[in-house]
């Protein structure tokens, strides 16, 4: 078990990384949605660190024998949300970012159609004047 000296340190180390990603969501320079899972990982580990009895009845509850364990194996589950948390936003990104450039295709698309009719339709109504006038004349 860690001392009481180490368990403060980590404690303060925690929360202070608890403030700088609250500042930054503040800030607008981390979006909530994508931050979750590491104020539950901060929150959680916050918690095993005040209570180190919890987190030793969770690991038995689990079956895990050493303590040291459950860390390595809780370290493994938040990564793994964060990772398949943060595929979930690329795959997002990336489904918004080929519509609009879809659109941008389609609106290009249609600016040239546009384009290539008014260039058409002058010309043929001239050719139609410049006829009306040879046969009244």
């Amino acid at each position: 078990m860690l001392s009481v000296k180490a368990r403060i340190l980590i404690v303060l180390g925690l929360l202070l990384l608890l403030a700088i990603i609250i500042n930054m969501v503040r800030k607008r320079t981390l979006e909530l949605k994508y931050v979750l899972a590491w104020l539950l990982a901060d929150l959680v580990l916050i918690f095993f660190a005040i209570f180190p009895q919890a987190m030793m009845k969770v690991a038995e509850l689990l079956g895990i024998y050493a303590p040291v364990n459950m860390i390595f194996f809780l370290g493994f589950v938040f990564l793994g949300l964060i990772i398949f948390s943060l595929t979930v936003a690329l795959s997002r990104a990336t489904a918004n970012q080929r519509r609009l450039a879809q659109y941008a295709a389609l609106k290009d698309y249609e600016d040239q159609m546009r384009r290539a009719e008014s260039k058409v339709e002058p010309k043929a109504e001239s050719k139609v004047e410049s006829e009306a006038v040879a046969a009244d004349s």
